[in-house]
């Protein structure tokens, strides 16, 4: 079960100079809001059978800096592969959104290849207002600065909350983008994270707060051979392992735990037949570990395991029936040149 809407609070970002301020509006929970939902998170995870945690909070301040990474890692070709797409085709996408429409995106990040967009569509356009929603307020905070610096032609709402509190807030609250269409982006095949049923429930969601001129442009991982996906998920340089450790190494930090991180090991196994990547952090030895901030004491046996992480892999056949279960059309749909990845245009039927 995801996290409810949050209460937000606008303020502005810290240390921006005046005139890149008043360009952006940026909304975040209170710091006591999100603590009570990562304590709560973690105790019901650590506590049931088998034991999970959820990959919503890889995304502090020290796993943002990971993930970004992996991204420039040599086996992982998601970023490579994306960003060879919108390189491609940019332009031909910026053609799309009229002159008075706005970029939405979920999970910013960085915005490192959204900027291929934000260049084309400002190059056609004159000015642009990009909404972002980003669960790691650090992240959303610095790309911010550097977008609003680097474009002053660009006004931005930056919204640092989960998918579904973001959207609520961008889409329904109609004064946070707007009149006109929206591109929203979902990039980075993060669709992938969702059970394919909760992802056309998701989509579906997504698409009753949708105008009939609006559209998804949403990134998508396609099917390939074990021998390329799991070490683009279990890297030789043990960065993708540090960054699913860093889930323990957090709660070490912010709740009191005592994990030894040297007692538990990264795990990524590709099942062939679901179609998804499975990861998670397994126990090396017989071990108690204390969070004391949750009042937990829990053993783990040799080669017990955390669940962590689902990355969903897709066949074109199966992008074509998620769309159709959430109320979706593919318009317009790209590939790189090595068909690894796509990305969908989306259009509500």
């Amino acid at each position: 079960m995801r996290r409810p809407a949050q209460k937000r609070t606008a303020r502005p970002v810290a240390g921006a100079p005046q005139e890149v301020s008043r360009r952006l509006r940026l909304l975040a929970p209170t710091v006591a809001e999100a603590d009570s939902d990562f304590g709560h998170d973690v105790a019901a995870g650590l506590t049931a059978h088998p034991r999970r945690l959820h990959c919503r909070y890889f995304y502090d301040e020290q796993g943002s800096l990971l993930f970004e990474q992996i991204c420039a890692l040599p086996e992982y070709y998601l970023t490579r592969a994306e960003a060879e797409i919108l390189e491609r085709h940019a332009a031909e996408m910026a053609a799309l959104v009229p002159a008075q429409g706005s970029l939405v995106e979920l999970g910013s990040g960085s915005s490192v290849k959204t900027r291929l967009l934000i260049e084309a569509l400002l190059q056609r356009h004159g000015r642009l207002h990009y909404a972002a929603v980003d669960i790691s307020r650090s992240m959303l905070e610095s790309s911010a600065h550097a977008l609003l610096t680097d474009y002053p032609a660009l006004e931005m709402t930056a919204v640092a909350a989960e998918y579904q509190a973001g959207l609520a807030l961008l889409l329904q609250g109609g004064q946070m983008t707007p009149d006109g269409p929206r591109l929203i982006l979902w990039l980075g095949s993060n669709v992938g994270n969702f059970h394919r049923d909760e992802a056309a429930a998701f989509l579906a969601g997504l698409r009753a707060s949708l105008r009939a001129d609006d559209r998804l442009l949403l990134g998508i991982d396609l099917r390939k051979e074990r021998a390329v996906l799991e070490p683009a998920y279990d890297d030789a340089q043990g960065v993708t392992a540090r960054f699913n450790l860093n889930l323990l190494a957090r709660i070490n930090r912010e709740l009191g735990g005592d994990f030894a991180l040297d007692g538990f090991a990264h795990r990524a196994v590709y099942d062939e037949v679901l179609g998804r990547v499975e990861i998670h952090i397994v126990s090396t030895r017989a071990q108690r570990v204390t969070v004391r901030g949750l009042g937990l004491e829990l053993e783990f046996a040799a080669g017990e395991a955390i669940h962590t992480e689902n990355s969903y892999k897709y066949s074109p056949d199966e992008i074509a029936a998620l769309a159709k279960a959430a109320g979706l059309r593919i318009e317009r749909q790209w590939f790189d040149g090595a068909r690894r990845f796509s990305e969908n245009l989306l259009a509500p039927v």
